[in-house]
């Protein structure tokens, strides 16, 4: 059974898909880039990550794989162990393993497993259809505003002529024109005072009248409250941070398992250790911490793997 087309369909819908026996691919999501150098665009993607630590069946991928194939659970755990041994060994004898739609692996020389995502496939479902494209490179080109001689080229001498001719032909209309504007000047002068006197009378007689109405509204509105109302002090409860990333002690089939677990856990000092209802996949997880973000629950699992669990892991959940 090639169990890659099953894990790529849980990418779409987790962030963490975990292999029984080999390790978790996890996905983050990464935001749209711009590659000035080659004018690339490329549109929002999640990224995939692999840790070889998370190697404990949490139920995600044996369960998919029982519903898809219609077999029961423990014939999909034997046959994805079965899938498990030959990447293994295909690791060991060829130093790599490539995994279709999801990526490569190989081993370095401390025989540690460094992974290679696949560029070639996007996980995140709002992105679907976008793909990368090259904008061409916008040439700016800079056009010379040429002016074209519509008339022909005149002359000084033509030029002294024609003025000529045209003062002795309208000698009598300008005489004329000069008396009009004269005339015009004299009345500009003396109506313009007379206007200007008009309107500022006017303004002063609106002005009192709005001032008069203003005052009398303002008698009409002074009142005084002889027994006013006590104030009223509103209390605002602070809203609980969300903790949405959990650490992962264990999960277990028998609700019995998971409360030894836990009380193990608070004996041990794990204060705020959680034993949560069974899940989808009829598992009962049990929790060292609940965190609100991400760094908070990286730092106090890299603690954990030191000293308690090697093997726990980050469950990303709204419980």
């Amino acid at each position: 059974m090639k169990i890659e087309q099953y894990i790529s369909q849980l990418l779409y819908r987790y962030q963490c898909v975990t292999v029984p026996g080999f390790g978790a691919f996890l996905t983050e999501i990464q935001s749209a880039q711009l590659n000035e150098s080659s004018n690339s665009f490329f549109p929002p993607k999640k990224t995939i990550s692999f840790n070889g630590y998370l190697k404990n069946n949490d139920g995600l991928l044996a369960n998919h794989i029982a519903q898809a194939e219609k077999t029961s659970y423990d014939y999909a755990v034997s046959a994805i162990g079965h899938e498990v041994l030959s990447w293994k060994k295909e690791l060991e004898q060829n130093g790599t393993l490539f995994i279709k739609n999801i990526g490569e692996l190989r081993l370095n020389a401390d025989h540690n497993i460094i992974f290679t995502p696949s560029d070639q496939h996007n996980y995140l479902t709002s992105s679907f259809g976008l793909s990368p494209f090259v904008s061409p490179l916008v040439q700016r080109e800079v056009f010379e505003q040429r002016i074209a001689t519509l008339e022909p080229t005149i002359t000084e001498t033509e030029v002294i002529e024609y003025f000529s001719e045209e003062t002795s032909r309208s000698g009598s209309f300008l005489k004329y024109a000069a008396i009009f504007v004269l005339g015009l000047a004299v009345a500009g002068g003396i109506g313009y005072p007379m206007y200007q006197n008009q309107i500022a009378s006017q303004t002063v007689v609106v002005e009192n009248a709005v001032q008069k109405q203003v005052q009398n509204k303002i008698q009409e509105a002074t009142f005084f409250i002889k027994n006013p109302m006590p104030a009223v002090t509103l209390t605002v409860a602070e809203k609980e941070e969300s903790k949405s990333y959990h650490i992962v002690a264990g999960a277990f089939r028998s609700e019995r398992g998971a409360q030894k677990l836990y009380t193990i856990l608070i004996k041990n000092g794990f204060e705020n250790a959680k034993c949560i209802e069974m899940n989808k996949y009829g598992l009962y997880p049990v929790l060292y911490a609940s965190y609100a973000t991400m760094q908070e629950a990286e730092r106090a699992q890299r603690e954990i793997h030191k000293a308690e669990n090697p093997e726990a892991w980050i469950l990303i959940e709204n419980l």
